[in-house]
């Protein structure tokens, strides 16, 4: 690998950056509304690791408007100068992000929004009020008394977002602005609050101190296209209001596009960041699923940005720049894209990033690899599973010094993230158990594939301490969770599938239609249809859930799957349950009908996948808890889950051991 540009200096405006890798403002919640020693620690792995620029997370300016960080928080000041004291030795440059949402944020003090226009958000739908001069001025003044304060504080700069719906790009579009005012109807009117707050910001700082925005077209009908954003650079580039642009892509109106799942090709948003970022003067960045130094060096290369954010990508691995630097990109731990922890993180129930790969996110003075304390006593391990938990275990158990045999009772390792990255768009699943395979070999983990292994097998083997990562098997036995009392009749008939059953068996026949019963609601029951699809069968998915795989909707999956699905004979039938099968027919009820009292509608079937929770395969547990041999048990064996738990508690028991 020959990189050019991506390990060089840049500078933005007085400010030099070490290379041209960036991570871009990303929420976390890490801190809980604070710049916590867990947001600080956060920072400084990657800061250790290499990275040239980090634009911090939102920052609110205004009480209207709170986020996970706000100027207006008590004690928010003695946080950031630790944040700055802690980064500073290792080079890495800061930059704050402003923020204001505009409609898309609910004020402290339980009032309305404020927005240009009375138009609702799509996400929050409350009503705004139209913004009155006094407030224009009022905000205007909080951005630049905000970014008087990041100087302040020792911040090298401030970015202005001014992209993803957020208000000044309300004011941008013609979508959320309707006024009739000096701020509304021509392009010089709705860009007057942009140039407004920009050249506030401006005045408000040093000349050294690096002022940008964040922009981007919105793909809506009638919203704000390339042209017009680069419309945008040109008045403020035209003023020398600003030193640097951040290029992204989308709104809430496309929020997939925001953050583009591993459905999406390397560079998906370049196809308009690069047509804007060729008419800038000033320093541009791009993002969009970049996961490798020379995929951003090559962008630099053809001359379509002067930086490179790997954002996700460096939530994964902190050490991603220094491990390639070094030579070892091979080493680097790889983004998948399944945003399960990230944005799912922080849009689900945890709501705080976290990652599906690296369990170190949010605990890196503890968590991460560097952190982990050496084995006081090495000990001889055996790891019985080469799943993601197995694997986790046994990496972390050798990387301390323990002596690690894995063994597998497949010929492969992987476990069922094999089956997981057979489903179409979802290849990238298995980047991560390949790191994981290679990563134990490299550490001199002593795997035996083919390895099925009993008690007395284990007994034989004399270890000091057991991992069992065993995994789970699908449940057939047809309870649905919406009516446990009334187990599927006829599920035992040989058309009945699961999952596993459908991905393994490419040779298997398939009839004209299918069905997809969906217990769980997560990406199984998406990735069943989509194969069925894609083989030219009919189908129709049925689900208990009032939505369609609610469980990855924080990820960001839902809306592109049902996309893809619509292309093909595809009819979702949702809060409802399967009561018979029959040989060429499903009966179905709503959830909310009993069957006594209503006749069952009737859906053709030639064969039927069902998704329902797994079956822990712990029996070895049981087996071996007798004979006083330490035993943790690990992932699915422990409960079926999803990946983020899997490598987690992999983790925690390669540390615990």
């Amino acid at each position: 690998m020959s990189l050019t540009h991506i390990h060089t200096p840049i500078q933005i405006g007085g400010i030099q950056i070490p290379n041209r890798v960036v991570r871009t403002a990303h929420a976390t919640n890490l801190g809980g509304g604070s710049m916590s020693d867990a947001l600080i620690d956060y920072h400084l792995a990657r800061a250790k690791g290499g990275t040239g620029l980090s634009i911090v997370e939102i920052l609110s300016v205004h009480p209207t408007s709170p986020a996970t960080l706000n100027v207006f928080s008590p004690g928010i000041e003695d946080g950031y100068r630790r944040l700055v004291e802690a980064i500073r030795p290792h080079g890495m440059r800061l930059f704050q992000q402003l923020w204001h949402g505009g409609h898309n944020a609910l004020p402290l003090d339980g009032s309305p929004p404020w927005s240009a226009s009375d138009v609702p958000s799509p996400t929050i739908g409350v009503t705004p009020i139209p913004m009155t001069q006094a407030m224009i001025d009022e905000v205007i003044a909080a951005y630049a008394q905000t970014a008087r304060q990041c100087e302040r504080w020792g911040l090298d700069g401030v970015e202005i977002h001014c992209a993803h719906g957020y208000l000044p790009a309300q004011f941008l579009s013609t979508n959320a602005n309707r006024r009739e005012d000096d701020y509304g109807g021509s392009f010089e009117n709705r860009v007057r609050f942009l140039l407004q707050l920009v050249t506030a910001v401006r005045e408000a700082v040093s000349r050294n101190f690096a002022v940008g925005v964040r922009l981007a077209p919105d793909l809506g009908v009638q919203g704000i296209g390339p042209a017009e954003i680069a419309q945008v650079v040109e008045v403020l580039e035209s003023r020398q209001l600003i030193d640097f642009v951040d290029i992204s892509l989308g709104d809430y109106h496309s929020f997939p596009k925001l953050i583009g799942g591993m459905h999406e090709p390397m560079g998906y948003e370049m196809p308009t960041s690069a047509r804007i970022a060729r008419t800038c003067q000033t320093t541009t960045i791009v993002t969009g699923r970049f996961r490798t130094l020379e995929e951003a060096d090559q962008v630099i290369r053809a001359g379509d940005a002067d930086m490179v954010a790997l954002t996700r990508a460096q939530i994964a691995d902190p050490d991603l720049v220094r491990k390639t630097l070094a030579g070892h990109p091979e080493q680097v731990r790889p983004c998948i894209a399944c945003n399960q922890g990230c944005v799912g993180g922080l849009l689900g129930p945890a709501g705080r990033m976290g990652c599906a790969v690296n369990p170190a996110v949010g605990a890196e003075s503890t968590l991460e690899d560097a952190a982990l304390p050496p084995a006081a006593s090495p000990r001889r391990v055996l790891v019985i599973g080469g799943g993601p938990a197995g694997m986790e275990a046994a990496r972390v158990a050798a990387l301390r010094g323990h002596r690690v045999v894995l063994a597998e009772a497949q010929a492969d390792l992987g476990g069922c993230i094999r089956l997981a990255a057979m489903a179409l768009t979802r290849h990238g699943m298995g980047d991560i158990t390949t790191w994981l395979e290679q990563e134990i070999y490299r550490l001199g983990v002593e795997v035996r594939l083919s390895s099925y292994l009993g008690l007395e097998d284990i007994l034989a083997e004399a270890p000091d301490a057991v991992i069992l990562a065993t995994g789970s098997t699908p449940r057939m036995d047809g309870v649905q969770l919406s009516n446990p009392g009334e187990p599927i009749a006829g599920i035992e008939q040989p058309h009945v599938i699961s999952s596993w059953d459908l991905l393994l068996d490419s040779a298997r026949p398939l009839p004209d239609s299918a069905v997809v019963i969906d217990d769980v609601g997560h990406y199984e029951g998406i990735a069943a249809a989509e194969h069925l699809l894609g083989k030219g069968v009919k189908v129709t998915y049925l689900s208990r859930h009032a939505a369609f795989a609610p469980l990855v909707e924080p990820a960001l999956m839902t809306e592109p799957a049902l996309q893809r699905l619509s292309r093909g004979p595809f009819v979702p039938l949702l809060r409802s349950r399967a009561v018979a099968i029959e040989r060429d027919a499903v009966t179905v009820l709503p959830t909310y009908l009993a069957s006594a009292d209503h006749a069952p509608s009737r859906v053709e079937a030639g064969l039927v996948v069902l998704v329902s929770h797994n079956r822990a395969n712990r029996g070895l547990a049981a087996e071996l808890e007798p004979h006083g041999i330490p035993l943790q048990v690990v992932g699915d064996a422990n409960s079926p889950r999803f990946l983020q738990s899997a490598i987690r508690e992999g983790r925690m028991a390669g540390i615990a051991v």
